[in-house]
């Protein structure tokens, strides 16, 4: 959290910067609400889900690069790689905290895979407008979205999966590969990390979608 607020007041200078992640905040924030106030069925927001939305906080920040590139470069770059690994490591702590406090449930994990997909989405629109990485780098951080827009196609696709440790494993090696191209001294060997998490990831989905198939 100490790294979102350093960032902030380096972001204040630059009115636009500034304004960006504020906005993607609240937006993503009304819109995560709208779509799975349905589903509440907690007596409070609990621990779990308190750390989620400090994850989507601290995520909205990385959208300043977006309109200002020169952050990615130097000092603020490497602000933002460390606010980025800040992000990844939280989202270890909420689904631990939602369990411990009882308060475990299909919403907060709901809400918390949201908030990972925006992550990568983020991450990923980053390094490509940084040129960390080529347009490619974009399917490695929207290929669920993908996935769900194949699903108005195919609404099969939209079947429960089972639970898989595999998914959890990529997500955290997608996360980690995206972050890696925000080192301001990002390399060869970076894009190289990218390419294999795309492939995993695409594996990962070509699975699930085989699974899918067979029992449609």
């Amino acid at each position: 959290m100490a790294l979102g607020v350093a960032l902030v007041a380096g972001l204040i200078a630059d009115g636009r910067a500034a304004a960006l992640p504020v906005l993607g905040f609240v937006l993503a924030a009304c819109g995560a609400w709208a779509a799975f106030a349905q589903g509440w069925t907690a007596t409070r927001l609990g621990p779990g889900n308190a750390v989620t939305i400090a994850r989507l906080a601290l995520v909205s920040l990385l959208l300043a690069p977006l309109v200002s590139p020169g952050l990615t470069t130097g000092a603020s770059g490497w602000a933002l790689f460390a606010l980025a690994l800040g992000c990844l490591a939280l989202d270890g702590l909420d689904g631990a905290l939602a369990r411990r406090s009882g308060l475990a449930g299909p919403w907060g994990a709901r809400f918390d895979m949201e908030v990972d997909s925006a992550f990568g989405l983020i991450l990923a629109a980053v390094a490509w407008r940084s040129g960390a990485a080529g347009p490619w780098v974009l399917l490695l951080g929207s290929m669920r979205y993908v996935f769900l827009l194949a699903m108005l196609v195919w609404p099969w696709l939209g079947a429960p999966l089972p639970e898989r440790l595999r998914r959890k494993v990529i997500c955290v090696v997608q996360i980690a590969a995206l972050a890696l191209l925000l080192m301001p001294i990002a390399s060869a060997w970076t894009s190289a990390a990218a390419l294999i998490a795309l492939g995993l990831l695409a594996g990962s989905f070509a699975a699930d979608i085989l699974w899918l198939a067979r029992r449609r």
